[in-house]
């Protein structure tokens, strides 16, 4: 299991130019990647292509790139270009994100999610193998005869998936070089392995193959107390705007009276007060909060717990020399 460290800018309040200035500093301080989340903001992969050519060894990832709004031939397509354009760093980060953006704002069906998945991941693997597209690949539509008029740099390109239930995550070990969680516990990523396993063995793989990658949200500030403030007005927001998936899996770590107590808040007529109902306890669980040195140990011991590549969080709404201090004050050569 490596261990790396990667960096990734919100998606929103995105300053397109500084986040390239931070992707060359990062790569000149040792970072191992930068992932480019996508939203209803910037298109991804175009960043990505832009820090492409003005870097030479940090590697490239989507963080993450959904599976409903581009079909999982053009996401190949892609992909491989970004790929020869970087002469082989590109990971490829995906997710199926939730039912309001897919229909909403792409005006596509959410169904079938885990099914659109595997196929995905399969159809991907296929083309950049250089294999013909069959109707056996796919149950959404007639994939046939098509193959890449392409070589493709890498015949694999990295595939990490964002996966929260036991269902996915088992899938995640059958067909994924990679995991990446968001806001799960440290003490409990053994729990995820051994569901990873469980897909490893399936394909007859050793779950060593797959590597843990969790967005890491780490906030360096000798008022733990204030650290911890700017962490919970999205910890509760992902509890109670984002669906069922983050409240059940608290619940299922121990934290279920505050999930409940937040879920609450959220959808009640105090909703501004939600953040303050995030509990101490979980944030301490999810999150990485104090002075610099504190992160740093904090941090190494997260790695004993099954922690692979660390994707820290850029600071958000900060000014740029607070966030170069952040990239010096965690640089993996510390």
């Amino acid at each position: 299991m490596p261990n790396e460290t990667g960096i990734v800018p919100f998606w929103k309040g995105y300053d397109r130019k500084s986040v390239l200035r931070f992707a060359q500093m990062a790569e000149d301080l040792g970072y191992h990647s930068i992932w480019l989340p996508e939203a209803w903001g910037y298109e991804q992969f175009q960043l990505l292509t832009e820090i492409a050519v003005h870097t030479k060894r940090i590697k490239l990832a989507t963080g993450i790139t959904n599976i409903f709004s581009r079909s999982a031939a053009l996401l190949a397509m892609t992909a491989a270009t970004l790929d020869e354009i970087s002469e082989g760093r590109v990971i490829l980060g995906l997710g199926t994100s939730g039912k309001k953006v897919i229909e909403n704002l792409h005006g596509q069906k959410f169904e079938k999610p885990l099914t659109r998945m595997r196929e995905t991941v399969g159809i991907v693997n296929a083309l950049l193998a250089g294999k013909r597209l069959s109707p056996e690949m796919s149950s959404f539509f007639e994939a046939r005869n098509f193959k890449l008029e392409m070589t493709p740099f890498r015949p694999h390109i990295p595939i990490h998936i964002a996966s929260l239930n036991d269902k996915a995550i088992i899938q995640t070990g059958e067909i994924a070089d990679g995991w990446m969680p968001t806001f799960w516990p440290y003490k409990h990523f053994g729990d995820a392995i051994a569901l990873l396993e469980q897909g490893a063995k399936k394909a007859g793989r050793d779950v060593s193959e797959i590597e843990v990658s969790p967005f890491v949200t780490v906030i360096p500030f000798d008022d733990v107390n204030f650290a911890r403030s700017m962490v919970k007005p999205l910890v509760s927001f992902y509890i109670g705007g984002m669906g069922d998936y983050y409240h059940n899996m608290f619940c299922r770590f121990g934290f279920k009276e505050n999930a409940d107590h937040v879920l609450a808040t959220y959808n009640g007529p105090d909703r501004a007060n939600a953040a303050d109902a995030v509990s101490d306890e979980l944030i301490d669980a999810i999150a990485i909060c104090g002075p610099t040195k504190h992160c740093q140990e904090k941090l190494a011991e997260w790695r004993t717990h099954g922690l692979g590549t660390a994707i820290l969080g850029l600071p958000t709404s900060a000014p740029p020399e607070f966030t170069e201090q952040f990239l010096k004050d965690l640089a993996p050569s510390r």
